[in-house]
C-alpha cells in the first residue's frame, strides 16, 4: 500500500507521495512512486501511482516508452493539454490491462491501480487529474481542490480542515506532510522517505522538490508538535455534561 496526496490551489500545485510499497516483520521494499517530466517554459507533468507495483511501473514504462519515440499523439511531451495527458495515461492503464488482467485473475490478484495526474501546459493554468483503475478521470475543482489515493483515510481529516483553493504553497506543504504523517502513524505499509514536490503557477519549473527521508529534522519537529498539540487541545476541551464522575 502507498498514500499519495495532490493539491489544485490558486497558487500552484502541492504533490506528496510515501515510498513503501510492501510491509511486514521481515520484508519493507521501497519505491518511489512519483515521475516528473519537465521542458523548461513550456511544460511540467507529475504523475504519482498507487496500487499493484508491477502494474504501475508498467503503465509508467508505456507512457516514457511514447516519450522517447516522440510518438505524434501518444507522448505526454507533445500533448497540447492537460486534459490530453490524462487521456493518455488512461489509454496506458487501459493498454496494460488488454495484456495482464486475465493472468493477474486467473492467478487471484485484482487489477489495481489509481494514479494522479498534475501539472501546467502552457496556455492553460495548472490542472489536477485522477485516473481510475478503468482508464476514466477526473478533475479537481475549487469545490475539491486535493486528491488521495492509497491509504487515504487516516490523513484526510487535516486536509479537509485546512486545505482550500487560496491556501498558499507553503501551508499546504506543511498541511501535506501532517497528513503523511497520520497515515505513517496508523498504518505501517505507509512509510518514508517522502516525495514533496511544490509547483507554483506560470514558473513551467520545479519549484521546490524535496525528498524527505528518516531523521528529517523538520519532519521530526512537525510531527512531534502535531502530536503534542493534539494532545494539549485534548486536555483542554470540556468533558461531556453526562460523563461518570
Amino acid at each position: 500500500m502507498t498514500y499519495c496526496v495532490a493539491m489544485a490551489l490558486d497558487q500552484g500545485l502541492v504533490l506528496a507521495s510515501d515510498s513503501r510499497t510492501n510491509a511486514g516483520v521481515d520484508h519493507i521494499s521501497t519505491y518511489r512512486k512519483m515521475r516528473i517530466w519537465h521542458r523548461d517554459d513550456e511544460r511540467v507533468l507529475v504523475l504519482m501511482s498507487a496500487g499493484n507495483l508491477a502494474i504501475t511501473q508498467a503503465v509508467v514504462a508505456v507512457l516514457e516508452q511514447n516519450v522517447k519515440a516522440e510518438s505524434e499523439g501518444h507522448s505526454l511531451m507533445m500533448a497540447p493539454s492537460l486534459y490530453d495527458c490524462a487521456v493518455l495515461v488512461g489509454q496506458a492503464v487501459r493498454q496494460v490491462h488488454a495484456r495482464d488482467a486475465k493472468a493477474l485473475k486467473e492467478n487471484g490478484v485484482d487489477f489495481n491501480v489509481s494514479l494522479i495526474l498534475g501539472g501546467q501546459i502552457k496556455g492553460e493554468a495548472p490542472r489536477l487529474f485522477l485516473v481510475y483503475a478503468a482508464g476514466n478521470f477526473i478533475e479537481a475543482t475549487p469545490e475539491t481542490p486535493y486528491f488521495q489515493i492509497g491509504e487515504s483515510k487516516y490523513g484526510k481529516p487535516v486536509i479537509d480542515r485546512v486545505i482550500k483553493p487560496g491556501t498558499d504553497l507553503t501551508q499546504a506543504a506543511k498541511c501535506a506532510l501532517l497528513s503523511l504523517d497520520s497515515t505513517i502513524r496508523s498504518n505501517v505499509t505507509v512509510g518514508l522517505p517522502i516525495d514533496l514536490l511544490l509547483y507554483r503557477r506560470d514558473s513551467f519549473s520545479i519549484d521546490n522538490h524535496q525528498l524527505i527521508q528518516e531523521h528529517d529534522p523538520y519532519f521530526e519537529d512537525i510531527r512531534a508538535r502535531w502530536g503534542q498539540g493534539l494532545n494539549s487541545l485534548f486536555q483542554v476541551i470540556p468533558d461531556p455534561p453526562w460523563a461518570i464522575k
